[in-house]
């Protein structure tokens, strides 16, 4: 198996532990200090500001070779943005996914506007190499404008109820938001989110196939790719 091409040195615990914590705390709804009581409970003695600046080193370069999904024309997009307080501003988290919940991309604006959704698909449309076959949005009709002038030929569907899944897609986050009593800056947020996401992609169930058999399967995958782009195999 290829070794990753993420550098261990000069770090006293070893790689296994380092790549623990920065999963427990991104995977899971956990503060700092739950994640350093659940490695204590495991005899592994670190403190929270440790796992803090595992997460701000590691984070990244782990979620950069965590492999991404393949896009496809037959893909639908689902925009959705949701006001995120950073010391006492407003700010958007603007978020696409695809039709299986798989987040696409997202990004923190400070305005809520045509110009900004049409950042968001630039950015959607360089990353994935494509246009989507549909996107579908709310009734913000920045969306109607920002799509004619950058995919004017793609078909778009604009109605509240169709777009549970991009607004269901908040949640996750929205619950780290309470456990971490708010995000200091919009800058921290745009780099808690691209490793969050990053993580959630790795482990969320196709939608085709949610049998107890094929999660248990799916996850098991998971956890070994997880362990294989750290370098956290046993």
């Amino acid at each position: 198996m290829k070794k990753p091409a993420i550098s261990y040195k000069r770090h006293r615990f070893p790689q296994q532990i380092i790549a623990h914590a920065v999963w427990l705390y991104f995977r899971f709804p956990l503060s700092l200090r739950l994640a350093e009581e659940l490695l204590l409970e495991r005899g592994i003695v670190v403190s929270y500001e440790t796992i803090r600046r595992w997460g701000l080193k590691f984070g990244p370069a782990y979620a950069k070779q965590l492999r991404r999904r393949r896009p496809s024309l037959q893909d639908v997009w689902h925009l959705d943005e949701v006001v995120i307080s950073i010391a006492g501003r407003k700010h958007w988290l603007w978020r696409a996914v695809d039709q299986d919940g798989y987040v696409l991309d997202e990004i923190v604006q400070s305005r809520r506007d045509t110009k900004a959704v049409k950042r968001l698909l630039i950015r959607l449309l360089k990353k994935t190499g494509m246009p989507p076959r549909r996107i579908v949005t709310d009734k913000l009709r920045s969306y109607g404008a920002a799509r004619r002038d950058i995919m004017p030929t793609v078909e778009h569907r604009s109605h509240k109820g169709l777009n549970n899944r991009a607004e269901n897609s908040h949640l996750p986050l929205r619950k780290r938001e309470r456990t971490m009593q708010g995000f200091r800056s919009a800058g921290g947020l745009q780099r808690f989110i691209s490793i969050f996401s990053a993580l959630r992609n790795l482990f969320v169930t196709p939608r085709h196939n949610r049998s107890a058999l094929a999660t248990h399967i799916h996850r098991i995958r998971a956890i070994a790719h997880w362990k294989a782009v750290t370098g956290a195999v046993a």
